[in-house]
């Protein structure tokens, strides 16, 4: 089973429960847009905000662990399931962050599952964002920056 078709099922478990429609984020999402194999790590989601904080985050958080997710980093919303990481962070944060709008996502479906997922555009205005970020410089830098030139051989 693939990362992706992993996220889908995720996907899948969260919309029999919750009316919001994740997006596929990071080095997987860009994977699944551009169909190169960028060899993600885990699989990073946005879900709405409220989800991640107070009693909706205990909501969501016992949801997945009845489903056999084991929360192993909470400031994160980090998840392992079978081996695979899964992180959830807010959606919202993409407009202060990168100045991509929501109603600017584009929604997929694939087996009857909704999904949203970012264009080349709004991925290269995360990346250049990533890249002046303090942690991502000294982590990811060159990870972030093969992936801005990936993306503009593509535009």
């Amino acid at each position: 089973m693939t990362k992706f078709d992993l996220f889908l099922n995720n996907s899948k478990e969260l919309q029999n429960k919750y009316t919001f429609i994740p997006l596929l984020y990071g080095s997987l999402g860009l994977e699944v847009l551009t169909k190169a194999n960028l060899n993600s790590a885990d699989i990073d989601i946005l879900i709405p905000e409220l989800y991640l904080k107070g009693e909706k985050w205990e909501d969501f958080k016992s949801y997945l662990e009845q489903l056999g997710y084991v929360l192993i980093d909470a400031h994160e919303h980090t998840f392992i399931k079978d081996g695979t990481k899964y992180s959830y962070a807010s959606i919202e944060e993409l407009e202060k962050f990168a100045g991509i709008f929501l109603a600017d996502i584009s929604e997929r479906e694939k087996s009857n599952i909704h999904y949203k997922l970012l264009n080349l555009k709004q991925y290269l205005a995360v990346y250049e964002a990533s890249s002046k970020d303090g942690y991502r410089q000294n982590k990811k830098e060159s990870a972030d920056f093969k992936k801005i030139d990936f993306i503009k051989s593509l535009l």
